[in-house]
């Protein structure tokens, strides 16, 4: 800061959290009202990082925020340019108007303010951030397919990239140049919202991918010598074996982001032309907040009947769908809307994403022997009201779930099907008696993320009279604009940024369970299901390509067809 801010440690004082026999010292040890003293309040475990930034934020008249928990919108980023950012710790979060909101380390350095707004011709308003954070953060928002260019061309000109020996591979593993490159790779994927890296080596190339809003997107080719010295990065950085190159490994590893952590899960299999390997992307601690059942774009005819499912007193209730495709956050938001002093709530997840206040949170363990059915036993005996499954993939697991479902346990749990109505007979697949499952199932959600429309390059078309037809029946929707995006910087000419969720319900009825207990097939069940308001995934992709909020397209992509019944 320009100026000691003699106001914080009055206030730091009057807080009482440490000792006044201890005050002076503690201060003077960390550079009085400086950010040092700060940072110290915050990893002494003196103060939350919330609390201790808002305090600091009010003594010097600017609000806190945190570059991690914001979008960060990339015109804003291009306002500034990079020298400048790096030097001043400075970076521009959004645009409203002829306002450029941007973080600062020192908000209230009115001469740089006023250079500032000089450069980027538009007025400037400053929040506070910590330095740290910001740093990282820039490094992050101004990760280009320019720079990583730069990057290789100092990888293969400063190392020799020949030679396989696991004392080599492990050597290039920790030089930096390859350090610094593997760095770039995933603060590229985090500045673009990706939820997938992807490493496949080819016959003379590396293409390297990433996912965004589903889809798969090269960023960057890397020279086939490469490909064992990125491997041995992701193994050491795992903690994974560096000369095993023949049997697929699984691991995981962490970055630290500012005050944050970014956690990974990684994948390596053996191919014909090298390593493949694939990062998942899984959370930046301190990031991911709860999100609200009102706030993830459900229909009416889904969130009603999916609400009085998850107030059921007992029960199996399921969310279905592959990896990726939100069900967790959907399990976090039903669980925060039944959060109550009176519920004694578990979890068994394999990762933790979320952390809920007054949850116990249980972490699968499979390498020392802590699987999901141990846990589910041991969790039997801790008197729970609800208990959350992250995944029912054996005959253990399903067995005591349902178990615990007819003896007055509500249960969530996710699995895989292609459908609502299939995850009703899946269980019995599984080795679960047909009797058993009938009765401990209430309902079953199941869902896909299809690409939102960018909001900045959205735009309305009249569509053709074919594509009306394949999709819907109501005569008067040929006057009706369909939205698409016309491809933007901010969504990186794709016409895509965000997701939406697309679901269809299944409200498990006494019907249902006789067929169930009979091992009906699954037209027969889906008819049933019909009856009380059952509808599938398509007919809801379609009812959100009517307001606008995804594309015919994406629908067409990531639904089937209704199930002939």
């Amino acid at each position: 800061m320009a100026e000691e801010n003699t106001l914080f440690v009055k206030k730091l004082r009057e807080t009482g959290i440490i000792p006044e026999t201890q005050f002076e010292g503690y201060v003077a040890r960390n550079k009085g009202g400086s950010l040092e003293l700060l940072r110290a309040v915050i990893e002494d475990g003196y103060m939350g990082k919330s609390r201790a930034c808002q305090i600091w934020g009010d003594t010097i008249g600017r609000t806190y925020v945190d570059p991690f928990e914001v979008i960060v919108r990339r015109e804003a980023v291009e306002q500034i340019p990079y020298e400048i950012a790096k030097k001043k710790t400075v970076l521009g979060l959004y645009c409203f108007g002829d306002v450029l909101t941007v973080v600062m380390a020192d908000p209230n350095d009115t001469k740089f303010l006023e250079q500032l707004e000089r450069i980027t011709q538009v007025k400037i308003s400053p929040l506070f951030g910590l330095p740290w954070e910001i740093d990282t953060a820039i490094a992050i928002q101004y990760q280009t397919r320019r720079s990583l260019d730069e990057l290789l061309e100092n990888v293969t000109n400063n190392l020799v990239l020949e030679g396989k020996s696991s004392e080599h591979v492990a050597l290039m593993a920790e030089s930096l140049p390859v350090m610094e490159l593997f760095e770039a790779l995933v603060y590229h994927a985090l500045r673009e919202r990706a939820s997938d890296i992807h490493i496949q080596p080819q016959d003379e190339e590396i293409p390297v991918r990433i996912r965004v809003d589903g889809l798969l997107r090269e960023i960057i080719r890397l020279p086939k010598s490469l490909a064992a010295a990125l491997a041995g990065r992701v193994k050491v950085m795992s903690e994974l074996d560096v000369s095993e190159r023949r049997m697929p490994q699984d691991g995981r590893f962490s970055i630290e982001l500012g005050g944050n952590t970014a956690n990974f899960r990684v994948s390596i299999m053996p191919s014909l032309h090298g390593e493949k390997i694939v990062i998942r992307i899984l959370n930046v601690s301190g990031v991911r907040q709860v999100m609200e059942l009102d706030k993830m774009a459900f229909s009416h005819t889904v969130l009603q009947p999916f609400r009085r499912l998850i107030n059921r007193p007992n029960g199996i209730i399921f969310i279905t769908g592959p990896t990726g495709s939100g069900k967790t956050t959907t399990l976090y938001g039903a669980l925060e809307e039944i959060n109550v002093p009176g519920q004694n709530i578990v979890t068994i997840e394999d990762p933790i994403e979320y952390q809920l206040k007054g949850l116990t949170q249980v972490q699968v363990k499979p390498a020392i022997g802590l699987t999901f059915g141990r846990i589910l036993r041991a969790t039997m005996r801790q008197d729970p009201d609800v208990i959350l499954v992250g995944e029912i993939r054996d005959l253990e697991t399903a067995k005591i779930a349902s178990e615990a479902a007819l003896t007055g346990h509500l249960v969530f749990a996710t699995l895989h099907t292609n459908n609502a109505v299939q995850a009703t007979v899946r269980m019995i697949e599984l080795g679960v008696e047909p009797f058993i499952v009938a009765p401990s199932i209430m309902g079953v959600m199941s869902q896909r993320l299809a690409a939102r429309i960018c909001e900045n390059c959205r735009e309305p078309y009249i569509p053709g009279e074919d594509e009306l037809r394949r999709h819907f029946l109501d005569e008067g929707l040929e006057k009706v604009p369909f939205y698409r995006g016309a491809g933007c910087s901010q969504c990186g000419n794709t016409g895509y940024q965000g997701r939406v969720a697309l679901h269809e319900l299944v409200v498990v009825t006494d019907e249902m369970r006789v067929m169930i207990t009979a091992q009906a097939p699954m037209t027969e069940i889906a008819r049933a299901a019909k009856k009380v308001g059952y509808r599938p995934m398509r007919y809801d992709g379609l009812k959100k390509v009517l307001l606008g909020l995804t594309t015919i397209e994406e629908v067409e992509r990531i639904t089937l067809e209704e199930m002939p019944v």
